[in-house]
């Protein structure tokens, strides 16, 4: 189910495990990859009990799962098949959704993914603007991702980059 369309509360801190792809998803495959986790999802559990969780796909490019862990916590069995069906989903598609060497971020209204060692020399270069906006795949609770996926160039772990 669908962030929005399920009974999860997004004032609440749920844990967020986040997928980002290489490129954008064409219609068919963010259907397609839709389905397959709607379908995963309705059956995800950890130890014979069901995980109250949903997905959303967020600037047809990054897939967010969602799970409320204060009703049952995911264990390495179930985050285990969620690897599985993520792995699929990426050989199918060649997403690049295991690729943690790059970096994504918002350019002139673009999202845009580059690999990591291009990402800092066009910084470095000043090809990039200080400017961008740089999105943070290590956020781990539904309420940091809400303030702080995506963020100025100067208030993210991009800042540093000299």
């Amino acid at each position: 189910m669908k962030i929005e369309e399920s009974n999860i509360v997004e004032t609440n801190d749920y844990r967020v495990i986040i997928y980002p792809a290489s490129r954008p998803f064409e219609t068919k495959e963010a259907k397609a990859i839709t389905e397959k986790l709607f379908d995963f999802l309705a059956t995800w559990a950890a130890h014979g009990k069901a995980l109250s969780s949903s997905f959303k796909i967020e600037k047809n490019q990054f897939i967010i799962i969602c799970v409320d862990e204060e009703k049952e916590m995911a264990s390495g069995c179930s985050i285990d098949a969620l690897g599985k069906i993520m792995r699929e989903i990426d050989e199918e598609y060649q997403l690049g959704l295991f690729d943690r060497m790059k970096a994504s971020f918002v350019d002139n209204g673009e999202v845009r993914t580059l690999k990591l060692q291009d990402f800092k020399s066009q910084l470095r270069s000043g090809e990039l603007s200080g400017d961008i906006q740089v999105f943070d795949f290590s956020k781990n609770t539904y309420l940091d991702f809400l303030s702080h996926f995506l963020l100025p160039l100067e208030k993210s772990w991009a800042a540093s980059i000299k």
